[in-house]
Parts: C-alpha cells; structure tokens; sequence
C-alpha cells in the first residue's frame, strides 16, 4: 500500500480523497495556487504545497510543478481526482516515469478512451452498441451532408476533443449543415486546440444513463448497476441518481454487460463510468468513457456501500476485485450545488460566504470544501457542494431531499439551491417522466429567492 499520494486537484473532490487516505493511515499532499491558500483541503492534508498563481494552466495543469511536489514530499503515488489531469495520458506516462504511481488507467487505456473516435472504433469491436455516424473525422462538410442525409436528420455535429458540450451542434435540416460544422469546428478549435469534428445521428427523446465499473491488474471487471444523469443544462449534469427511474432489471443487465465489454476490450484498470444514451424505447448508444472517478460517485456509493476511492487506491496498489457485480437495494439521489445565480440564466456568483448551514440527519451527505468566511474564486468550476440524500425508495429519496435543501442555508452568494427545491416538487421529475431535454421547458420563474 501507498505511504503518501499527493492530490492533483482541489475543492471537495482533494477533501473527498484525503478523508479515505486519512481512514486508510495514508499521508496526504494538498496542492494549491495562491488563490486556494485557505481551502480546506490545504489545512487539513498532511503537506501543503504551492504550485502556482490562480489560472488553471500556471497551477493544477501545470505538471512541472505538480511532479516537483511529489517529488519534494516524496509522495509515492498521485491521486488526479475529476477534471484537470485526470485524463491526461502525458500526466500518467510522466508519473510513471518518475516511479509515482498514477491512481487511474495507464496511458493507453486513458489514450483510447479519451478520444471519442478512437473509442468508438473500439466498442464497436467489442459488440458494443454506438449511435450511427461517421466512421472517423469529417474531412469534407459537403460529403458528410450526404452521410446525413443517409443516416437521417436531425443529426449531431461532435468535436473529437470535445466537453462541456463545447464544439456541439444539432442539425434538424440539409441546408443548415455547413453553417453549424463551420461554427462547431471553429469553437472547438478555441476550446481545445482541435477543431476535429464528427456526425452522429441525434437520439431523440433521450435518458443519459451511465454505468460504473472496476477494473483490476489482473483482468477482473465488475459493475455496480447505473446513474440517471438526465437532467441536464447546456450539457452540463445538474442531478444524478441510482438506480435510475427508466432503467428496468433486464435493461440493467444490458447496460451492464456492455460496459464491463467496453472495459474488457482495453483491459481496463481502475474506476471508470461508461456512458450511453438510451431513447424511449430503451435501446442504448455508446457516448463515451470517463477514465477517473466521477463527480457523482457518491450516489453509488450511498446505495452500494462502497467507498469507491477507497477502491481506486487499492486497484492501484494492486489489489484484486471479487468480480462480482452489484445492484442497488436502498435509491440515493445527489443535487450539485453551483455558486450561480438562477434568476440571472444560471450566472456565475464567486465571492464570500457570510453565512453557511449545511444541512445533517439521517441519510444526508454533504461533499463540499466551503466554509462560512470562505471566498469562492472565480477561476474555477462553480460547484461549491453537493448534497447526497439516501432513502428506502425514490419517493422518499425526493422527501428527504426536498428537506436538506429546506435546511441549506448559503449566504453571501447566489446558488442554485433555489433551483433545486423547485425541481424536487416537479410532478414529472417526482414521476420519472424527464430526458435530456427536460430543462428546456422547465417553469424557472416558481423559484423563490432566498431572503
């Protein structure tokens, strides 16, 4: 087992890890830009080290200095938790080099993932169901109208290096096809450096259902069942739970045996979520592969009882899986609380908190890195804390939530809580009857500001 992992990253997802190194007598390494100086997981890792002023580039991306540290507080492994690095392969080949263990894939496994083509090549090579589209980039926007028009509008414009749902475009007609890929390739150059653009046909009606899986050194893969990440805004998750409300025990096992193949077929090792799009009548696509932990994970681990970092790091120091599938018993549903003000089309709110009550009981989980006093930077994602409500059943999952969000009190800056309070009394969402599209005829204005 590790002596010390330095955490590549920051927020709650640093706290998230050093609260599991902490149980498992594992010394920490907190890296910091200057503008994270007071952060908790600063104050309560072992070492702290600074590695660089605000900007992400010139700190949490910046390797150099992050394998500095690590090499300065010999740590012997580096745990990238979400965003940032944790699906660089450069990061992992350079920690490897170094003799530091990278808690995650190897490179060609996080290589053969991370771009969208190349994994679609090989799922598909695995019996792995994709959504009909272009073989590989569009080299011509005109040829590809006539694969367009072949698969059958609408279809899906996708930059290759694309997130976020930056370099995207839905085409509903022939004559806006050029239009949007000039557009889509021309954001995505700007984003990513890469202005790689690929077509899909565009599922209609669609549930984002997404399976966790393990991986370990020595070929055992399991999964522990799914999360409904549905609803959405701009792409962005906003509310995550398992099991989900569409997905039936058959369908499960479908879902599940697909992704453990999608696994199996780059020997996958370490935790990962394979995504798929299911439409109405409960067909799925391959979307993609997250190499890394997931923002969501606790609505997994609230209903499996599983510490899923706690299994990233013994994955990592080898140890084996049982091989045994999981399934949910108990239904947990997570709400991300962003520092955004919701009555301003959802505008970033950086600042101090004045005031903060997290709220507690029976079943509630609170992950967040703030604290009253705490300023919120603005260089960062504005997720400040998520709230994790598990239950019996759905219904009361809802209940509960509907309560801690009623004790959440964040003053000082605007949140989405108000938000989320209309959304749990949602007759359609409280019913399950909800896709990817749900927000966009969402009544927004029944939200009550906080006074």
């Amino acid at each position: 087992m590790f002596k010390k992992i330095l955490i590549a990253n920051r927020g709650e997802i640093a706290m998230r890890i050093i609260r599991t190194c902490k149980e498992m007598n594992i010394a920490t390494v907190a890296v910091y830009s200057t503008a994270d100086r007071e952060s908790m997981h600063v104050r309560f890792a072992d070492e702290a080290v600074c590695i660089g002023p605000p900007p992400g580039k010139e700190s949490y991306l910046n390797i150099p200095n992050i394998m500095a540290a690590a090499e300065i507080t010999n740590a012997d492994a580096i745990h990238p938790g979400y965003g940032f690095l944790a699906e660089n392969a450069a990061f992992a080949e350079i920690c490897g080099e170094y003799g530091i263990k990278f808690i995650g894939p190897t490179p060609d496994m996080i290589r053969s993932m991370g771009d969208k083509i190349t994994a679609k090549e090989t799922v598909i090579k695995a019996n792995v169901p994709v959504v009909p589209g272009s073989e590989g980039l569009i080299s011509d926007p005109l040829d590809a109208v006539a694969l367009a028009k072949e698969i059958g509008f609408p279809v899906i414009l996708k930059a290759t290096a694309g997130g976020g749902g930056k370099g995207m475009r839905i085409v509903w007609k022939e004559e806006d096809f050029v239009g949007a890929y000039e557009t889509a390739s021309t954001e995505a150059m700007a984003a990513f450096g890469n202005g790689g653009m690929y077509l899909e046909k565009f599922i209609e009606e669609p549930r984002h259902i997404e399976i966790q899986i393990a991986g370990d050194q020595y070929g055992n893969v399991c999964h522990l069942s799914e999360r409904d990440c549905s609803i959405q805004r701009r792409h962005q998750k906003l509310v995550e739970e398992c099991p989900s409300p569409f997905v039936d025990p058959e369908l499960r096992d479908r879902l599940g045996e697909a992704a453990m193949n999608a696994a199996k077929a780059i020997n996958y090792e370490g935790l990962g979520t394979v995504e798929f799009l299911v439409d109405k009548h409960k067909n799925f696509y391959f979307m993609e592969m997250n190499t890394r932990i997931q923002v969501e994970h606790p609505v997994t681990e609230e209903v499996m009882d599983w510490d899923l970092v706690k299994e990233q790091i013994k994955i990592a120091a080898g140890e084996k899986l049982s091989g045994k599938n999981y399934y949910p018993n108990l239904h947990a549903i997570e709400c991300r609380i962003n520092a955004e003000d919701p009555f301003k089309n959802f505008m970033p709110c950086p600042g101090k908190i004045t005031f903060l009550h997290i709220p507690k009981g029976h079943g509630v989980r609170v992950d967040t890195h703030v604290t009253a006093g705490y300023t919120i930077p603005p260089y960062y994602d504005s997720m400040i804390a998520k709230v994790i409500c598990r239950a019996q059943t759905r219904e009361e999952a809802i209940n509960k939530m509907r309560r801690a969000l009623d004790e959440f009190y964040i003053e000082g800056v605007k949140t989405t809580i108000p938000f989320h309070k209309v959304l749990m009394k949602d007759e359609n969402f409280k019913n399950g009857n909800f896709t990817t599209k749900f927000l966009e005829d969402f009544d927004f204005s029944l939200m009550v500001e906080e006074s």
